[in-house]
């Protein structure tokens, strides 16, 4: 198999892509044909996503790139060398995010909120300056954020969790109106409970998870897999005059 990235055809960078939703996420997208920067805190889980990537598809199309999203200078870092890796950076997958406080959001540690605001919003904001002109350099793109039905509802226990993803669905909305003169689209996508090792905390109560179970319609919760589709189908030329907007997956929980 040759190390070599092609520079031709689509790029996108996903973060948080070792494990969970990112991984489904950026293997899908490189079965689809894109080139792929895997990225994530841990470069030894980075390296290894990659490698299964690229045995996958027989080439090399997934490159690891170490990086912590709470720090803006990383995060300028990894978008210049997807594109000088990749020769362009067509969309971009602000997946990774943080959830360090379980309880009522009138009790969270300032500390605790912050973390989750600097990684949640604050790093999908400066991603998307970040990449933005390198989407106009090659005519447009698509920035897509990976938010939660949290955003949507009030929750007891993950009150500061769901501020954080509420606040994501608007910076959708307002990408979406201020880069949509440049062909770049912006949307986001809001998964319901989904068995990854993020949600595992979550679920471990078997009585809290066959809760979860039973508010949606196919009683099951989600998996990275249900995500990964709908971020190609947002990422391609087949969305084109979709933007701004909010796709829920969530098995109709939340309906």
């Amino acid at each position: 198999m040759s190390s070599f990235i092609e520079k031709t055809g689509r790029a996108a960078i996903v973060t948080g892509s070792s494990r969970g939703i990112g991984n489904a996420i950026a293997s899908q997208l490189a079965t689809a044909g894109y080139n792929v920067m895997i990225s994530s805190r841990r470069a030894e889980a980075c390296t290894v996503a990659a490698n299964r990537i690229n045995e996958t598809e027989g080439r090399a199309v997934a490159v690891p790139f170490a990086v912590d999203i709470a720090d803006k200078q990383a995060l300028e870092e990894v978008v210049n060398t997807a594109a000088e890796s990749f020769g362009r950076i067509d969309s971009v997958v602000c997946n990774a995010a943080s959830s360090p406080y379980f309880g009522s959001l009138r009790d969270a540690p300032d500390s605790d909120f912050e973390t989750m605001l600097n990684n949640n919003i604050l790093s999908a904001h400066w991603l998307t300056r970040f990449s933005t002109p390198h989407m106009k350099n090659i005519g447009g793109g698509s920035i897509i954020y990976i938010a939660s039905i949290g955003g949507l509802r009030a929750y007891d226990n993950i009150g500061a969790y769901s501020v954080s993803k509420a606040a994501m669905l608007q910076l959708a909305r307002n990408y979406a109106r201020e880069l949509g003169p440049s062909n770049i689209r912006v949307n986001a996508i809001s998964p319901g409970v989904i068995e990854t090792d993020f949600s595992k905390s979550t679920i471990a109560n078997p009585k809290l998870k066959a809760a979860f179970e039973s508010e949606t319609f196919v009683g099951r919760l989600g998996l990275p897999e249900d995500i990964a589709p709908m971020v190609v189908f947002l990422a391609g030329p087949n969305s084109s005059f979709l933007t701004g907007q909010n796709i829920i997956i969530d098995g109709g929980a939340s309906v």
